[in-house]
């Protein structure tokens, strides 16, 4: 990893990400001048705008941040666990567990808590039961933990739909919301600032392995690599961190698919480097999403997962097109 390149790229994300953050806390129907909006984060208690920013649009834009961060890393682990460049974090099933659990919790007319609570049980249940039916004999392989994983989720999107089917008018529009991404009644990160710090330092300590493995598996072994307890600490740390992500907005696609595949054009595929700048990026990403999610429409809100939608998906596109060399795995 070059140091110049180190010393380029990652103080420009972060201050992209600065940006994003302190736009986020500047817009909205009521409009703050981004001087003032500095002014405020810094301490001026007598500014009339005061508690709009500290109370309602900071934790807003720091939970978008953070499950930014927790999906680009994610996206970026999964896709070397199943060398496939078009996994995603929600491609074993875990969105699909915790979007169950949560959807019951709000059929039963549950409170906030429960239902991020309902989401994390779901989530972590539906890591489990991946990784058990997919150790089969003889081990579990990338190939049978995808459709595995695939199975799973199908099955998951039958117990949504069906509760989907059975609510009422008055909780459906809830359940919708969630679904497609909803950080209306975000009051900050929480715990999910030390599960995206934990996850980053986890993933960096096995970064120089994760290069090992992109390049093959047979390579990496050669090289001394222990693949199969690698492959299980992707397993858990891109599940963990998808669940948090899950639990703190919903479900919100592109951003753990769209991001790493950007950044390996960018910035190349040096997992060291990679990864803190996933997580600057995908924060940033879903932070400006959130931010234009609630302004372009005015008063009303769009779910964030709609407007990324939006972003993602020519973006997409256009890395599909690039070529081999988005075709290749990661």
């Amino acid at each position: 990893m070059s140091a110049r390149r180190l010393a380029i790229i990652l103080p420009t994300l972060i201050g992209i990400s600065a940006f994003a953050m302190i736009a986020a806390m500047a817009s909205g129907s009521v409009g703050i001048p981004l001087s003032d909006t500095i002014g405020i984060l810094f301490g001026d208690t007598a500014h009339p705008h005061y508690a709009i920013v500290w109370e309602l649009r900071l934790p807003r834009a720091a939970t978008a941040f953070v499950a930014g961060g927790l999906l680009a890393i994610a996206g970026a682990l999964m896709q070397v666990l199943l060398r496939n460049p078009l996994a995603d974090p929600y491609v074993l099933g875990i969105s699909g567990g915790a979007a169950a659990a949560a959807l019951a919790a709000l059929l039963l007319g549950l409170g906030s808590a429960w239902i991020s609570g309902s989401a994390l049980a779901g989530a972590l249940f539906s890591m489990f039961l991946v990784f058990g039916l997919a150790h089969g004999p003889g081990g579990w392989t990338p190939t049978r933990l995808l459709l595995t994983g695939v199975v799973v989720a199908a099955g998951w999107g039958a117990i949504i739909s069906f509760f989907l089917s059975v609510s009422t008018d008055q909780t459906l529009r809830g359940m919708l919301f969630w679904l497609m991404g909803d950080l209306s009644g975000a009051r900050g990160p929480g715990w999910g600032v030390a599960v995206l710090a934990g996850g980053l330092l986890a993933s960096l300590a096995i970064a120089r392995n994760l290069n090992l493995l992109a390049r093959g598996e047979l390579q990496a072994r050669a090289l001394g690599v222990g693949v199969d307890q690698l492959r299980l600490a992707l397993f858990v740390i891109g599940s963990v961190l998808t669940a948090t992500a899950v639990t703190l907005v919903g479900t919100v696609g592109f951003v753990g698919l769209v991001v790493p595949h950007l950044l390996r054009l960018i910035i190349g595929t040096d997992h060291r480097l990679l990864l803190p700048a996933a997580l600057l990026s995908g924060g940033s990403l879903l932070t400006l999403a959130d931010t234009l999610a609630r302004t372009v429409l005015a008063p009303q809100q769009l779910p964030v997962g709609v407007l990324l939608a939006f972003i993602g998906v020519p973006l997409f596109l256009f890395l599909l097109n690039r070529g081999p060399q988005s075709g290749r795995s990661p």
